[in-house]
C-alpha cells in the first residue's frame, strides 16, 4: 500500500495516455497514409531518381504518421524543457 493515493493515479494516467495517443496515431496512420492532393497520385508512381542496384526515387507525400511523431515529439521535447525550468525540478 502507498502512502500517498494520487500517485496511484498518476501512474495509471501515464501508462493510459501513451497508449491512447499510440492507437490515434496508429489509426490514423492506417487511415490516411498521407494528405491526398490534386497531384499525389501521380507523385507516387514518377520516377524521378535511379539508383545502382535497381532502386528507385519518387517524389512520394511525406507520411503522416511521420509527420506526427515527429511533431509530437518535438512538442514534448519542448514542454518538458519548458515545465522542467518553471517549476524548477531537478533532473
Amino acid at each position: 500500500m502507498r502512502f500517498y493515493e494520487l500517485l496511484n493515479f498518476q501512474h495509471v494516467m501515464l501508462y493510459l495516455f501513451p497508449a491512447l495517443i499510440f492507437i490515434l496515431v496508429f489509426g490514423l496512420f492506417l487511415g490516411f497514409t498521407h494528405f491526398r492532393g490534386k497531384d499525389s497520385e501521380r507523385r507516387k508512381t514518377a520516377i524521378i531518381e535511379r539508383f545502382p542496384g535497381g532502386i528507385e526515387g519518387r517524389d512520394a507525400p511525406f507520411p503522416l504518421a511521420m509527420t506526427l511523431t515527429i511533431a509530437g515529439t518535438l512538442i514534448w521535447g519542448f514542454l518538458y524543457i519548458w515545465f522542467t525550468g518553471i517549476l524548477g525540478v531537478k533532473i
